[in-house]
C-alpha cells in the first residue's frame, strides 16, 4: 500500500472507529488496514490508535495527525477532481444514501443522465428508510426527508413537496370522501412509522387549524409498505405528492380535503459534520436539485 493510500486508510479508519467498519467501506480486507495502519505507527514513531475490546481511540497525536492529514487529503483530492473535471467531467467513487421509494422513483429513472455526464464516475447508493451513520458508511451525501434533527450535520434544502390525504378511489367509493378533517375517524389509514409523530397531523385552513389522530389497523416503517398497502385499498393515509408522484399522474390515487394544509415534506443534501462537501458530492446534488421537477 502507497503513502498515500496509507493516509486515506488511516482517515478511514479513525472515522468508523475500528478496522471491520473501515473494511467495509473501503473494501479491502481487515487484515490489510491493520497492516497498514501498523506500518504507519511505525514510520511516525508514535502510536496513533489504541485497540481496545470496545474498538478503536485515538490517542492525542492520532487526533493531532487526524485533523492535519483530513483537510489536506481533501484539498488534494480536489485538486485531482479539478485537474481532471476540466471539462465538466467526474472520476472516482461517489457514495450516496437516499430513502428506498424516493430513490426508486425519483433518483434511479433520473441516474442515466448524471453518468452519462460523468463517464468515469462510480456511484454507490445505500437505500434505507432510516438514517444511516454517514461517517461510518463512507457516504459522500445522504438525501434525507423532513426535518433536519442533527445539527452536527452540514446540510441544504434542495426541494419540498405537499403532503396529501389520499387514498384509491375505490376505497373512498366504498368509505365515503372526507369532507373534514373530524370526519377521519370514520377510516381506516395506513401509519408510516418513520413519520416524526406516527399518525397525528395538523389540518390547517385560514384560521382554523384541527390536530387529527389517524388509527388503522396497518402501520409500517416503509415507505413502500404504504405504498402498497394504500394501492391494495386498505386505507387512506398522509404522504407527501413525492411518495405517490407516479399514482397521482395516473389517478390510481385521488386526494381529499385539498382545502386544508397539511405541511410539506423538505428534502434535504446532508454532507458528514466536519469536512467541505467533494466535487462529486456537490455536483450529484445540484443535479438532483435541477432534474427533481423533470420526467425521468
Amino acid at each position: 500500500m502507497d503513502r498515500l493510500a496509507t493516509l486515506e486508510t488511516f482517515i478511514c479508519v479513525y472515522e468508523c472507529g475500528s478496522f471491520s467498519a473501515a473494511s467495509r467501506r473501503l473494501g479491502i480486507g481487515q487484515p490489510a488496514i491493520s497492516k497498514a495502519i501498523m506500518q504507519l505507527e511505525q514510520q511516525l514513531a508514535v502510536k496513533l490508535l489504541l485497540r481496545s475490546t470496545r474498538g478503536l481511540t485515538p490517542t492525542e497525536a492520532g487526533q493531532r495527525f487526524y485533523e492535519q492529514v483530513a483537510p489536506a487529503l481533501q484539498q488534494l483530492h480536489e485538486a485531482q477532481d479539478g485537474v481532471r473535471g476540466g471539462n465538466g467531467e467526474l472520476s472516482g467513487y461517489l457514495r450516496v444514501s437516499a430513502p428506498v421509494t424516493f430513490a426508486r422513483l425519483h433518483v434511479l429513472p433520473r441516474l442515466h443522465r448524471f453518468m452519462s455526464q460523468h463517464p468515469q464516475l462510480k456511484v454507490d447508493i445505500i437505500l434505507d428508510d432510516r438514517p444511516v451513520d454517514l461517517i461510518a458508511e463512507g457516504i459522500d451525501v445522504a438525501l434525507r426527508l423532513g426535518d433536519m434533527k442533527d445539527s452536527g450535520l452540514t446540510a441544504r434544502k434542495i426541494g419540498s413537496a405537499p403532503m396529501r390525504l389520499l387514498a384509491t378511489p375505490t376505497y373512498f367509493a366504498a368509505r365515503g370522501t372526507p369532507i373534514s378533517p373530524e370526519a377521519l375517524e370514520d377510516h381506516d389509514a395506513v401509519i408510516y412509522l418513520q413519520a416524526d409523530a406516527p399518525g397525528n397531523w395538523w389540518f390547517r385552513r385560514d384560521d382554523r387549524q384541527c390536530l387529527v389522530t389517524l388509527s388503522g389497523r396497518i402501520r409500517t416503517s416503509a415507505a413502500e409498505g404504504v405504498r402498497e398497502a394504500v394501492l391494495a385499498g386498505n386505507g387512506l393515509a398522509v404522504a407527501s405528492a413525492w411518495m405517490f408522484a407516479p399514482e397521482l399522474a395516473s389517478g390510481a390515487v385521488v386526494t381529499a380535503l385539498t382545502d386544508w394544509h397539511i405541511g410539506v415534506m423538505d428534502l434535504w443534501a446532508v454532507y458528514p459534520g466536519g469536512r467541505l462537501a467533494s466535487a462529486r458530492a456537490r455536483a450529484f446534488t445540484e443535479f438532483v436539485a435541477l432534474h427533481l421537477s423533470t420526467p425521468a
